[in-house]
């Protein structure tokens, strides 16, 4: 359990870092090698007052130790010269395990200013942790304050919504689980303490045996791009009793020497940004795209088992209704080829207050999705926090209920057994839906409210159609606040209007926007021509003039 002292600590370290490091991620960086530095003195220093040896910092590592930095007799820069060197070099050491060197892999010290260091050392050396699990406490805290990391298109996933998912797909014991662009480890963590109590009498996990705990700890894989990622995972892994896990800095999406490994569950959370100019993936996917979402997808298709296998993935709205056609071309594949089972939409206000981007979780499993001629639709409203970029806890929520309606359509489906099941009566806002009818338009829409049945009369002896079979909507690039300036020729448009200058535009036309983030989501705007269009709203752009573009703003004004 996590104590408000070491929170304060942990806080006051963070205050320390925040004007040379602006950024969390670095914050959080430092923070970890620097707790896993100490951490390694004092198991040196436990190891000696029991009357053994030190075994991390020995030999020519000796100078080295966390002690040897906090010398009296060493100046302000020498300190900072001998703490750089050593978190450089540790890797290096061949008397730390391979696991710890891997944490101190590319580490190195980002400013040079020894007042900082010093206070900084100074708060990390109050820690004193004979134990990785109290370690564990404090890390898990440091990992809350990991946001986003927004430019590029990464969103840590709230941990409700990874215990959510994780819940759906119920892991057991014998399952490998592999999460392709894991961050900081959440999806498996989860899944493992899952494991742990569903096989648990008294004490967490005690009806495992030991050789089922052996292979338990085998079953679970991480990718992540970023080296920074992968050591976070590292540590935390370590810390929830992962002595060797199998973290790897791997590419999912160009990489080839893993393509072979298949997997029972995956889980993910994989970024929606693709970089300026596309992704270049190898040639192994069934689809041929260049947008990382897409192909995150595919890649996870790929790599389910293809008899037990089956996943959870968090994918941005564009692949569950735009008509671009990598979108769609992925809908048909999921649709046709018997992947996709169900859909649950997550509230807009999810990332807040880092992104108001709206996503879906996509569950797929090919044998259950065979047995069954429906795709089962599930409306999150309520995830148990208020939608604002506060984000407050509220006294309900959704998604408990929501989790358990889910496992049993998932039992009824196993069982061939719908007795349990009302199809005119779902709970929670949801819908079971033909896949015939989802396939009879050719545009394989995957908003499980396109298919209730209005209740709205209609006034008018057109048809109602929905935006997306008039209008391309797509999100335009953004631009980070560095960008923009007080005057320049072309203006910038986000979700609430005129935000600024730029000196590029990214459109010819005056463009209907709708904001698409935060809580005024619903705005519509008419943007002038030749200005730039931000990240932050939507484009309804008429498809074939099908719809006249003031008349399209004044409807949806």
């Amino acid at each position: 359990m996590l104590d408000q002292e070491t929170k304060r600590r942990i806080d006051t370290a963070r205050d320390i870092l925040v004007g040379k490091l602006p950024n969390p991620q670095s914050q959080v960086e430092q923070i970890t090698i620097a707790m896993i530095y100490k951490f390694m003195d004092d198991m040196d220093k436990e190891a000696m007052e029991f009357g053994g040896e030190a075994t991390f910092f020995t030999g020519d590592y000796e100078k080295y130790s966390w002690t040897k930095i906090f010398d009296p007799k060493l100046g302000g820069y020498e300190m900072l010269a001998l703490y750089g060197e050593a978190i450089v070099k540790l890797n290096q050491n061949p008397n730390i395990p391979q696991l710890f060197r891997d944490i101190f892999k590319n580490a190195y010290l980002p400013y040079r200013d020894p007042e900082t260091l010093k206070m900084f050392l100074k708060v990390i050396n109050e820690f004193h942790y004979d134990h990785s699990e109290k370690l564990g406490d404090a890390f898990e805290y440091l990992l809350s304050v990991l946001g986003s990391q927004g430019d590029a298109g990464q969103f840590r996933t709230p941990r409700h919504i990874i215990d959510f998912m994780v819940a759906i797909m119920q892991p057991k014991k014998d399952e490998s689980i592999c999460d392709p662009a894991c961050g900081t480890a959440g999806f498996l963590i989860s899944s493992y303490k899952h494991i742990l109590n569903e096989n648990t009498k008294k004490n967490k996990g005690d009806l495992l045996t030991p050789d089922e705990r052996k292979k338990l700890i085998n079953n679970f894989v991480g990718y992540d791009i970023s080296s920074e990622m992968v050591r976070l995972s590292l540590v935390n892994m370590y810390l929830h009793g992962f002595t060797t896990p199998k973290i790897y800095e791997y590419d999912s999406l160009t990489y080839t020497d893993r393509w072979g490994d298949t997997f029972d569950i995956i889980m993910a959370n994989p970024p929606f940004m693709t970089p300026k100019g596309g992704i270049r993936p190898h040639k192994k996917f069934a689809m041929q795209a260049n947008r990382s979402e897409v192909l995150f997808v595919d890649y996870i298709m790929e790599h389910i088992n293809p008899t037990t296998g089956r996943a959870a993935v968090i994918v941005p709205e564009g692949i569950i209704f735009q008509s671009a056609t990598a979108y769609k071309a992925l809908r048909k594949l999921l649709v046709e080829k018997n992947f996709l089972y169900g859909v649950v939409s997550l509230p807009a206000g999810l990332f807040q207050p880092y992104s108001g981007v709206k996503t879906s979780i996509l569950l797929l499993d090919k044998t259950l999705a065979k047995k069954t001629d429906k795709i089962l639709f599930v409306k999150i409203e309520n995830d148990g926090y208020s939608l604002g970029a506060q984000r407050k806890e509220l006294s309900t929520s959704d998604l408990p209920d929501a989790a358990n309606f889910i496992k049993q359509y998932i039992t009824a489906i196993r069982n061939n057994d719908f007795s349990l099941i009302d199809f005119e009566h779902l709970p929670l806002n949801s819908i079971a839906v033909e896949r015939n009818r989802i396939t009879e338009n050719g545009d394989y829409n995957l908003s499980g409210d396109r298919y209730k049945d209005s209740i709205v009369k209609k006034q008018s002896k057109f048809d109602l159609v929905d935006l997306s079979e008039v209008c391309d909507l797509y999100q335009p690039q953004t631009i980070s606040a560095s960008d923009f300036k007080e005057n320049g020729e072309y203006k910038v448009f986000g979700a609430n209007g005129v935000i600024g200058y730029y000196d590029k535009y990214n459109h010819e036309d005056s463009e209907v926007l709708i904001t698409c983030r935060g809580a005024t989501c619903g705005t519509i705007n008419f943007s002038e021509p030749k200005s730039w269009i931000t990240g932050n709203a939507m484009v309804a752009k008429p498809i074939d003039n099908r719809i006249n573009k003031r008349f399209l703003f004044h409807l949806l004004w």
